[in-house]
């Protein structure tokens, strides 16, 4: 999924779940972030505080998707949640690895369902808007990434790629963008980097051949609207309210707003988003809220006094409450807990 789904759908989704404005600002936000937290590595302060963060996403095009142990350490727990076949068993599930690591819908993976306990046990802490915010990320790509793993595997393969459905983004020539795409750059199969970001857009229904020699058949709407529909449940849980899930006028308008906002580009579907919460049009009424990643709005800046990466930093008073650094400690510990207790539960090494 891409920032229009992990930011402006998240903040709906937790806005009718019942938080707060703000509250909604940072669950958004650090879903989003997921997304945008590249670097790693300690920042250095002129007073010799350090502080060690730890990335949870690279760019597509970039050396160490072809790096194993970063792979195991990145897509596996941030973005392509082990599925584990669907079972709860701890032994192999078919007949090799792969099969335990294959992403699965998050109402249907047990390994989704710790996650969210997981979520919900550290309700209360200083950081457990951002951790929400993170788990929230992983739950919403277990629809899109489903039946993708995130190694590099040829059950990631993709071919014969075919629109159909009617959305007129591609003009009916799936087959012939992604072969172009494929033509231009070397994309190892990783996740669903073969596939580009069809499997992101939420008005694409399309099908395709895995490297398996499967016929895949997604209508990505519908994988949209039951991850919205299923984090609006879970946050109500957080919040000890009734689990109902979207209201009925919600969950129609972000049907629409999949389906028919159709540009390729998720940063145009942003801001079609943000639009839509801006003019009212849904059951909690107008807000504005927006995204910074690097500007001077952004978390990074409001913690270190800049968004440039920095050989020493001056440490500013109120560093470690900072939503940078709050998220940056959620993010150490969701991958500690998912990699070293939760996975293993289920017999996955991955850490």
């Amino acid at each position: 999924m891409q920032i229009d789904f992990h930011h402006a759908v998240t903040y709906v989704t937790a806005r009718a779940a019942g938080f707060t404005a703000a509250e909604a600002e940072i669950i958004a936000y650090a879903a989003q972030y997921v997304d945008d937290a590249v670097s790693d590595g300690t920042i250095c302060f002129h007073n010799k505080a350090m502080y060690s963060r730890i990335c949870s996403a690279h760019k597509t095009i970039d050396p160490a998707n072809l790096d194993d142990t970063k792979n195991h350490i990145v897509w596996l727990p941030f973005h392509f949640l082990p599925g584990n076949g669907g079972t709860d068993q701890k032994g192999m599930v078919g007949n090799h690895f792969i099969d335990k690591i294959v992403c699965w819908p998050g109402n249907k993976s047990s390994v989704a369902q710790d996650m969210l306990a997981a979520a919900l046990a550290v309700r209360g802490k200083p950081n457990a808007l951002h951790a929400l915010g993170i788990t929230m990320h992983v739950y919403a790509d277990t629809w899109a990434h489903q039946g993708f793993a995130g190694v590099l595997h040829e059950i990631n393969e993709v071919d014969h790629a075919e629109e159909i459905g009617h959305s007129g983004a591609f003009d009916n020539n799936l087959a012939g963008v992604l072969g172009s795409w494929l033509a231009e750059k070397v994309i190892p199969p990783l996740g669903h980097g073969r596939a580009q970001v069809f499997p992101d857009m939420p008005f694409l229904s399309w099908q395709y051949v895995n490297g398996q020699g499967k016929q895949i058949t997604r209508n990505n709407t519908n994988f949209f609207c039951e991850a919205a529909d299923a984090m609006c449940k879970f946050m109500q849980k957080y919040r000890g309210a009734a689990e109902t899930g979207l209201p009925a006028q919600d969950a129609a308008r972000v049907r629409t707003l999949f389906s028919e906002t159709t540009d390729p580009d998720g940063g145009e579907r942003h801001r079609a988003w943000l639009a839509a919460i801006r003019g009212g049009q849904f059951s909690f009424g107008k807000e504005d809220i927006s995204y910074d990643e690097n500007g001077r709005g952004s978390w990074k800046a409001k913690a270190l006094g800049t968004a440039f990466d920095m050989p020493v930093y001056d440490y500013r008073d109120g560093f470690m409450e900072s939503d940078w650094g709050k998220f940056h400690n959620a993010l150490q510990q969701y991958r500690l807990m998912m990699l070293h207790e939760i996975l293993p539960k289920y017999g996955i090494c991955a850490g």
